[in-house]
């Protein structure tokens, strides 16, 4: 029987460090060109839902350099919301957590990423994008969803041992 809060709790955790993984990764190997990046598919999916590129764009300081503060959120709750579902819903269809979360985290890149963001309009057709594109958020999101596996995995059998 899962312990649901349990399994929300160690998603929620591995949603927010797997997060910091794919940054890092897309530091490493960055999908996008610097000029396709200056709008990145966050920015872009929020201006097509109406919120003004002031707000999109809005950046907060460290270290003298801006940081795009509502990038991150929609980045990190993406993440967050996807390590939760996977963390609740790999105990009840269990074929989602085969090769340790990296084929369900091929599978997010593949129908957003190939899918309903070039159906929406937020990043160009697959086949306008580059393949480093491709290369890197394929593996990224393997390594993301990895990440989430491992973390949730051990820290739902932290939180419900005894």
């Amino acid at each position: 029987m899962i312990n649901w809060k349990a399994a929300v709790i160690a998603g929620g955790v591995a949603g927010v460090v797997s997060g910091l993984v794919k940054l890092g990764w897309e530091n490493v190997l960055p999908p996008r060109t610097p000029k396709r990046d200056q709008t990145n598919p966050p920015q872009k999916l929020l201006q097509q839902f109406g919120v003004p590129e002031k707000v999109t764009h809005a950046t907060y300081t460290y270290s003298e350099q801006q940081l795009p503060w509502v990038s991150y959120l929609i980045h990190f709750g993406f993440s967050t919301s996807f390590a939760v579902f996977y963390s609740v819903a790999g105990h009840f269809v269990p074929f989602i957590r085969l090769g340790q979360g990296t084929l369900f985290g091929l599978g997010v890149w593949g129908a957003c990423h190939l899918g309903v963001m070039p159906a929406m309009g937020t990043v160009p057709a697959p086949v306008d994008q580059p393949v480093e594109e491709h290369f890197s958020e394929a593996l990224g999101h393997m390594a993301w969803m990895w990440t989430n596996h491992i973390i949730s995995d051990e820290l739902y059998r932290q939180l419900t041992s005894k």
